[in-house]
C-alpha cells in the first residue's frame, strides 16, 4: 500500500517538472521568435549617421552600433537628415534671413585674462631709513622743519652738539702731539675711545685734520625721499636711539589693492603689472605684484594684495588713485566662442549651434573665463562647431517651445500600437514583451508597463499574444490602454 502511494507521488512530481519545463520552454522559445522577428537595428546605406542611442534614454549618445547597456535591444541609428530632434528646430531660410541670424566659429585658442582692479598709492615700506642719535647731546639747529618736506640724499638734517666728544677729542689731540714715551700707544686706545662714543672715521679724520675738537655733528639725509615722521625740534635733549628723522624713499611705491575673490586664482605673485593714474593720461607705469596677502576683506568679499611700482621722477604719490592691469600667470588652450552667442538661464547656459540646411539645436555647455567679447568653453562644444551669435534667443526659444509641445503631446493621449506578449501581471506594473515601435524608434525588447484602467482584462493571461495599445505619461512611462487579440485592427 506504500509503495503505491510513493510510486503514484514520484509520478506526480515528474510530471509537474515536465510540464513546467515545457512552459518554460515554450515562453522562451516565444520570446526569442518575437525578438528575432525584429531585425536588428543597421544604418541605411547612404545616409550619414551622427549617433546611435536608445530610444528609452536618448540623452545618452554612442559612436557605433551596439546592444544597450539600460533596456533588452540594440542601439538605433539617428541620422543628419532626420531634421531637427526634440531639442533642436529647423528655421525656414526666410525667417533665418528676417532674424539676422549671424554665426562664428568655435576655435581653439588661449585666453589671455587679465585682471583689472583700483587700488591706492603708499608708500614702500621696505624702503623706510631711520635717521637715529647714537650719543648724548643737544639739538643746536634744525634745516629739516616739517613732515613730508623732500629731501636730497646728502642733504643736512639737523646740527648737534655732544658735550662728551669735547673732552674725548681733547685727551686725544694731546697724546698725539705728546713725544712722551708710550703716548702713541694712549693715544691709539683715545682714538678707539671715540669710535666707542659713535663718532665715525670721517669725524674723526677732520678732528686730525683740524688740530682741534669738533663737539658739533651735523646729519645728513642717507637717501632721497621725503621726511615721513619728524621727532626733532631745536633746542631738545637728545638720548642714545633716540628717533630723529623717518625718511621715506619715492623710487618705488606701493599700490594696495583689492582683487574680487572670485578673480583671486587668476593672480599670482610676480605676476606683472600696468598701472595708469588719472594725474598722468596716456602715461603708464610697469611693476609686478609683490604679494597676495592672506586677508579677505569680509564685506566687500575681495582679496587684498600688494604691487610695486617704478615711480620715475616721483610722479605717484601716496593716496592716489590708480588702475591697475594684472597679467595672469599661465593661460590655458580651450574651445573659444564668441561671448555674445552665449546664452545664461540661470540654471544654465546654453549655446545655439547651426548644424547646416537650416537646422539649429541648443547645446548645454560649461563655460570659464570670459575676456574681450570671447568666453572659454570647458564642456559640451567642440572646436570647429558653428555657433549662432545673433538671434540665437528666438531660435532657442522657438526649440524649447518645440520639445515642450512634443512632451505634451506625447503626455497628452498619442497612442502606439504594437504586437506583444503578456509575461507577468504585477500589481504596480505588468511585465510585456512587445515588438518594434517604429514611431518611438523602439525595438523588440521585454519591458514593464504601467497597467491599463481597470486592471487585468478577464481575458487575458500570461503567455497570451495580443495586440497592445499604450500611451506615454508625462515622465516618458508607457500606460497600457487596450489589449486586443492579436491581428485585430490598429
Amino acid at each position: 500500500m506504500n509503495r503505491t502511494l510513493v510510486s503514484a507521488a514520484v509520478g506526480a512530481a515528474l510530471l509537474a517538472a515536465g510540464g513546467y519545463a515545457g512552459y518554460w520552454y515554450a515562453k522562451r522559445s516565444g520570446h526569442d521568435a518575437m525578438a528575432a522577428a525584429a531585425p536588428a537595428a543597421k544604418a541605411d546605406a547612404g545616409r550619414k549617421v551622427l549617433y546611435w542611442h536608445d530610444p528609452m534614454y536618448p540623452q545618452q549618445k554612442f559612436d557605433k552600433p551596439g546592444r544597450s547597456p539600460f533596456m533588452d535591444m540594440d542601439l538605433v541609428p539617428v541620422y543628419a537628415d532626420d531634421g531637427a530632434d526634440a531639442g533642436g528646430v529647423k528655421v525656414s531660410p526666410r525667417v533665418v534671413q528676417n532674424l539676422g541670424v549671424r554665426t562664428a566659429v568655435a576655435e581653439k585658442g588661449r585666453l589671455e585674462v587679465t585682471v583689472e582692479a583700483v587700488g591706492t598709492v603708499a608708500f614702500d615700506e621696505r624702503a623706510v631709513t631711520l635717521v637715529q642719535s647714537r650719543t648724548p647731546g643737544y639739538i643746536e639747529k634744525l634745516f629739516v622743519r616739517a613732515p613730508l618736506d623732500p629731501v636730497k640724499k646728502g642733504q643736512p638734517l639737523a646740527q648737534l652738539f655732544v658735550p662728551e666728544w669735547a673732552g674725548a677729542q681733547e685727551e686725544y689731540l694731546a697724546l698725539r702731539r705728546s713725544t712722551a714715551p708710550g703716548a702713541q700707544e694712549l693715544a691709539r686706545a683715545a682714538r678707539n675711545r671715540l669710535l666707542l662714543l659713535n663718532m665715525s672715521e670721517e669725524q674723526i679724520a677732520e678732528v686730525e685734520r683740524e688740530g682741534r675738537p669738533q663737539p658739533r655733528i651735523t646729519l645728513a639725509s642717507p637717501v632721497d625721499g621725503v621726511v615721513g615722521e619728524l621727532g626733532a625740534r631745536e633746542g631738545m635733549t637728545l638720548m642714545p636711539g633716540g628717533m630723529l628723522f623717518r625718511i621715506n624713499g619715492l623710487s618705488t611705491v606701493w599700490v594696495n589693492v583689492d582683487i574680487p575673490e572670485a578673480q583671486a586664482g587668476a593672480v599670482v605673485p610676480g605676476a606683472p603689472i600696468t598701472a595708469t593714474v588719472p594725474a598722468y593720461p596716456g602715461e603708464k607705469f610697469g611693476g609686478r605684484l609683490n604679494a597676495v596677502l592672506p586677508d579677505v576683506v569680509a564685506a566687500s568679499r575681495t582679496v587684498r594684495a600688494r604691487v610695486e611700482l617704478a615711480n620715475p621722477g616721483g610722479k605717484l604719490k601716496p593716496g592716489m588713485y590708480a588702475n591697475l592691469a594684472i597679467a595672469p600667470a599661465a593661460s590655458r588652450e580651450a574651445v573659444l566662442v564668441p561671448s555674445e552667442a552665449v546664452i545664461p538661464t540661470g540654471r544654465r547656459t546654453v549655446i545655439v549651434v547651426d548644424r547646416g540646411d537650416s537646422k539649429f539645436e541648443p547645446v548645454e555647455v560649461e563655460t570659464g573665463r570670459e575676456q574681450g567679447g570671447r568666453t572659454e568653453i570647458l564642456k559640451g562644444l567642440d572646436a570647429g562647431a558653428r555657433v549662432v551669435v545673433s538671434g540665437q534667443f528666438l531660435i532657442d526659444s522657438e526649440a524649447s517651445l518645440k520639445a515642450t509641445t512634443t512632451r505634451m503631446g506625447e503626455a497628452g493621449g498619442k497612442e502606439y500600437q504594437a504586437d506583444a506578449k503578456l509575461e507577468k501581471f504585477g500589481k504596480d506594473t505588468w511585465t510585456i514583451t512587445h515588438g518594434p515601435v517604429p514611431e518611438l524608434k523602439w525595438g523588440a525588447m521585454t519591458m514593464e508597463f504601467l497597467p491599463m484602467k481597470g486592471g487585468v482584462p478577464a481575458e487575458a493571461k500570461p503567455g497570451q499574444e495580443v495586440r497592445l495599445s499604450f500611451v506615454l505619461d508625462k515622465d516618458g512611462m508607457p500606460v497600457v490602454t487596450k489589449i486586443a487579440p492579436k491581428g485585430s485592427a490598429k
